[in-house]
């Protein structure tokens, strides 16, 4: 069965078919980095992951290319209010692109935890000014954008099909424009290319048009048509940013090159608390440094960054996951369980006694792997990819109880749980370091209950106890930073 994948585009699921035999390119929106990552991004970028690790186990080879928005993506996520970044530097005080750089550092971290492969590019939008300033000046040549006030715009009207990802059509968009229109657009859905940068705005540049900076979608287009190509094979991304952010990045990419921008456009669903959207503009958000410490008044405890990356595969990752603590504390509880089992079959092997193969259990493991694979090519269905581990767990339980089972039996069951919960699901890690597993544990606990001890010690105004506790951690290493709702900690 070939790979099936649900283009939001056409609407339905096509077989996958790159453009270049055996190569695949993949281009996925990436975080504004104004604030940690919380449960939503997880989904996200989990699912994008997946998405990449399965390609590479059919035998594709992958450029994965995520970005990093870290200039222009403005507050209202059109054309108007202030830049994100910029908001949040001045309320925490900081250089924008120092508080950019600090999230950054904060995203990849969160990702690494998850077990998320590192994209192979990661463009920032602030490094690739310059193509962005050739982009608007081939769009205005071509008479698809025009120039006011020092700001351009892209024009919707003189490109066909603008909003054909989201199937709005202009009338609705105008509709549901949530700000008053700039009196410098021709048309109120027309979109910016480049933005007029007032004289105290921080995140500015030279271009032909004065000093300004680039709209949010343009960003997108330069960075993925430069390294893929014109072209590319997969664009991923939130189910939210179908419009504006994706139907303007078709409409101002396919206007510059008179060619398909995208052949597979693949959007995950969010994640609900509630049945209301998570995000930081809501503010009913957890993020994921607060899921893997325990430190979220929704939270019971602490949890494993696998064990939130199995409760996302148990989502496809075009339905929403509603999230709640009973659901993450399952998901943990499933994720142990494959755990120890990988590790009671690797200890088995150790001594395991050697000789043949068990041709029933043969052709089990055949029938799994398919059934994995099959799930896997029906538009990435990780539940069934799932549920095949917990087949593969009870097997394996059953052959650890027979005393005859062999090495080079058990040894087919531990490359299975490889190749399909490390390779592809990435649960299962190639070598468990119990001891140091351990002892990190141990660490984040002693820490999360000082820095408890020390925001008690604030609340009751002894300032010389939170100091003290403070000055302890700084000793052992620890630095705290305060933010508004939280304190966040890290090694010196």
């Amino acid at each position: 069965m070939a790979l099936n994948l649900y283009n939001s585009l056409t609407r339905r699921k096509e077989e996958f078919e790159p453009l270049n035999k055996g190569r695949v390119g993949i281009y996925v929106c990436g975080p504004t980095v104004y604030g940690h990552a919380h449960l939503g991004h997880a989904k996200s970028y989990v699912s994008f992951d997946i998405l990449t690790r399965y390609m590479r186990y059919l035998g594709y080879e992958v450029t994965y290319v995520q970005n990093i928005t870290d200039v222009g993506h403005l507050t209202d996520d059109a054309d108007e209010g202030e830049d994100k970044i910029a908001t949040a530097a001045k309320k925490e005080n900081k250089h924008p692109m120092a508080l950019a750089e600090y999230y950054t550092r904060s995203y990849f971290e969160d990702m690494d935890k998850l077990n998320c492969f590192r994209p192979d590019i990661s463009p920032r939008a602030s490094g690739h000014i310059l193509e962005q300033i050739g982009m608007v000046t081939t769009l205005l040549k071509k008479g698809y954008a025009y120039e006011a006030n020092g700001s351009v715009y892209f024009d919707v009207s003189k490109f066909e099909n603008y909003g054909k990802l989201s199937g709005r059509n202009i009338d609705e968009m105008i509709a549901g424009a949530r700000v008053e229109v700039s009196p410098d657009k021709k048309n109120p859905a027309d979109f910016a290319l480049w933005k007029k940068a007032e004289r105290n705005h921080i995140m500015q540049w030279p271009s032909p048009w004065g000093m300004g900076y680039p709209g949010w979608h343009l960003e997108c287009s330069v960075m993925s048509t430069k390294y893929l190509g014109k072209t590319i094979d997969i664009h991923g991304g939130g189910l939210e940013n179908q419009f504006p952010h994706h139907d303007c990045e078709i409409a101002q990419s396919e206007a510059t090159n008179d060619l398909q921008f995208v052949r597979y456009w693949l959007h995950n669903n969010m994640v609900t608390v509630d049945g209301q959207k998570m995000g930081k503009s809501l503010n009913n958000f957890i993020t994921l440094k607060q899921a893997f410490s325990g430190t979220h008044e929704r939270l019971t405890k602490s949890y494993d960054p696998l064990a939130v990356r199995q409760l996302i595969l148990n989502s496809h990752y075009r339905s929403p996951l509603d999230f709640s603590d009973a659901a993450l504390f399952a998901a943990q509880s499933g994720y142990g369980k494959i755990t120890e089992t990988v590790k009671a079959l690797r200890k088995r092997m150790e001594i395991a006694s050697t000789g043949s193969i068990d041709e029933e259990i043969v052709e089990q493991l055949k029938q799994m792997r398919e059934k994995f694979e099959a799930g896997m090519n029906d538009d990435l269905n990780t539940s069934v990819g799932l549920s095949v581990m917990f087949e593969l767990v009870r097997l394996a339980q059953s052959l650890l109880e027979d005393s005859r089972t062999t090495k080079e039996t058990l040894n087919l069951l531990d490359v299975l749980f490889d190749r399909l919960g490390g390779d592809v699901l990435g649960i299962v890690k190639e070598d468990y370091q119990q001891d140091a597993t351990a002892d990190e544990g141990l660490t984040d606990k002693l820490v999360n209950i000082l820095i408890e001890q020390r925001k008690d010690a604030r609340t009751n105004k002894d300032f010389a106890l939170a100091d003290q506790l403070r000055n302890t951690l700084d000793d052992m290493g620890i630095v705290l930073e305060d933010k508004p709702d939280m304190t966040t900690w890290r090694m010196k």
